[in-house]
């Protein structure tokens, strides 16, 4: 089991560079291009809270760009048994689960359970849904957007 977990988690880290080495697309500044390899350790990442109202205890590493104004790729990590309420975002979003169980359930649709290394693309502007983790652990998401990140409660 713990060789399954290990592959889990090295195919999303992969699939997550993959994402950050992509230029995110118009309008978005991509990393800086150097002939210099960029190592970010974990144990230098510094996690902030991520303030929207409706995210308690949600923290926020931005790898590349500044998810508070503009486009970035971050890490986004939720304790264990968070739930938003209902909102959406004015941007898209591309999401890689690292750890845990992370739920997304769109507004009238069943729950979906993502563990690690789970893809999901979530449009913008107007797409309905609440995001959760599972009780059991905290969940660790790699999101990667053109545009600032944003939660705007539903009506």
């Amino acid at each position: 089991m713990k060789v399954g977990r290990f592959l889990a988690f090295a195919v999303s880290f992969i699939f997550a560079a993959t994402l950050v080495a992509q230029a995110p697309g118009t309008g978005t500044k991509a990393p800086a291009k150097s002939n210099a390899p960029i190592f970010k350790p974990a144990a230098d990442l510094k996690w902030t809270d991520l303030d929207p109202t409706g995210a308690p205890g949600v923290k926020i590493v931005d790898v590349w760009g500044n998810h508070a104004k503009g486009g970035f790729g971050a890490f986004i990590k939720f304790p264990a048994g968070f739930t938003s309420p209902l909102h959406t975002h004015t941007n898209a979003y591309k999401i890689v689960v690292v750890s845990g169980t992370w739920l997304q359930t769109p507004e009238g649709k069943a729950e979906m359970r993502l563990g690690p290394g789970s893809y999901a693309y979530q449009p913008g502007d107007g797409y309905k849904h609440v995001t959760a983790c599972d009780k059991a652990s905290e969940c660790v998401i790699f999101s990667e957007s053109t545009g600032k990140f944003d939660l705007i409660p539903a009506k």
